[in-house]
């Protein structure tokens, strides 16, 4: 009766669509609050969804945006599963890494710089060839 009126549980939905491995996951998205349907926070996985509703799911390191434009009939593979939905995320914000100073020193510079800054200038002598023949 539901797949009549273009409607589909929501839980089945995202199984459908590849946002869950199983309807059990689907459904602890659901009622875990992690899913809002049209910025209506939901809590019972048995909510019916049509084409035409926004979806905005926070999984586990992102949030995603997702129109749906077919209520699907069964868990197809994964470009199959894609013409279900139209993503609406916006793109990241992509931010240039942080540089600390370039490489690492090598053991060779770390002694220099040791040398350099230590106090008694005498201390890293001691291991160098001596003139001394008496």
């Amino acid at each position: 009766m539901s797949e009549e009126t273009g409607r589909q549980r929501i839980d089945k939905w995202l199984w459908f669509a590849r946002f869950a491995k199983s309807r059990s996951i689907a459904q602890k998205l659901v009622t875990g609050g992690k899913v809002r349907v049209n910025r209506d926070k939901i809590d019972a996985s048995s909510r019916l969804v049509r084409p035409g509703d926004v979806l905005t799911l926070s999984l586990e390191r992102q949030v995603r945006v997702i129109k749906i434009l077919d209520p699907g009939t069964r868990r197809g593979p994964a470009p199959e599963a894609q013409l279900l939905y139209e993503d609406l995320t916006p793109p990241a914000v992509l931010t240039a890494p942080v540089v600390r100073g370039g490489p690492r020193p090598t053991k060779r510079d770390r002694r220099a710089l040791d040398a350099f800054q230590s106090a008694d200038p005498d201390r890293h002598r001691e291991n160098l060839p001596t003139n001394d023949e008496d």
